[in-house]
């Protein structure tokens, strides 16, 4: 068994530091693709350290790896770090060498930041699962694209039953953008009980029943959230004066915006990982 081997092993077992020394001895012994490799994902992900993430992974990437490993790990730091031009190149030069959900998903979030979002929406669609936030991504394109039409029928088509579901607000999130006040309200009700209350869905939900001019829904909405709240007066103060302005704002031409933001997603890069039945780095 390889250092490489042992430290995976080692990983596995939960023996952190002594798997981080090893995959550290295996860097020591040989700077190559695979050490430096594995080293940055640990840095990356179980010691939270970009920089030094970077540093391991940018060295191995200059030996133009045919794996396309290093790139995802690269392309996730530079999301991280919002060098969204960094990260397009990069993962793109993934794609080239082996499509993956990750870099798909990855590099439509450095398309939807540089403002690309044609490009966006379809690389958000080929990481699309079942109703899930990467779907959601999807259609939040298509939305700002001005294609609502298509967007709507991606949105009724949405299961909640499905391993991934995105949640009843964030399909709700959706119907408000899309002005559909009334299939927005279903969702939000169907997750009223399921949510802890905030200002920020609470109020899309109060806006939508405004729009639909249910005012005695507005009025239990509002108590309801405020009387949660009195539980823990002190601690939500400035969340309980966001609920009590909420009518006015609303009745005063204000709509609550949309909180939507892109997450890079994970996986592992461990060359020789068993687990998920990674070989070692072949040349």
């Amino acid at each position: 068994m390889n250092i490489n081997q042992k430290a995976i092993e080692m990983f596995e077992q939960n023996e952190y530091e002594e798997a981080m020394e090893l995959f550290q001895q295996a860097v020591h012994e040989s700077r190559d693709i695979q050490s430096l490799n594995n080293l940055a994902w640990m840095y990356l992900y179980e010691e939270e350290n970009d920089d030094k993430a970077l540093e391991l992974v940018k060295e191995a990437v200059k030996m133009n790896p045919s794996s396309y490993f290093p790139y995802n790990i690269l392309g996730e730091i530079s999301i991280r770090q919002e060098k969204w031009k960094e990260a397009k190149e990069v993962l793109r030069k993934s794609i080239s060498i082996q499509p993956s959900n990750e870099a798909h998903h990855n590099l439509a979030i450095a398309y939807y930041n540089l403002g690309e979002l044609e490009e966006a929406s379809e690389f958000f669609l080929q990481a699309a699962g079942d109703s899930d936030n990467t779907m959601y991504n999807h259609i939040k394109c298509l939305i700002d694209l001005g294609r609502t039409i298509e967007a709507k029928e991606k949105v009724d088509a949405f299961n909640e039953k499905a391993e991934d579901f995105v949640g009843e607000i964030g399909v709700a999130d959706l119907y408000v953008e899309l002005n559909c006040y009334k299939e927005a309200i279903q969702w939000f009700e169907k997750g009223y009980k399921e949510y802890g209350k905030s200002p920020y869905w609470i109020g899309r939900f109060v806006y939508a029943l405004f729009k639909t001019n249910n005012f005695l829904r507005i009025n239990e909405v509002i108590r309801e959230a405020i009387e949660e709240k009195e539980e823990l007066i002190e601690e939500y103060m400035e969340d309980n004066n966001h609920y009590k302005k909420t009518i006015e704002l609303i009745t005063s031409g204000y709509v609550p915006p949309l909180d939507f933001e892109t997450y890079c997603t994970e996986a592992c890069y461990l060359f020789g990982c068993e687990r998920h039945n990674h070989p070692e780095y072949q040349k």
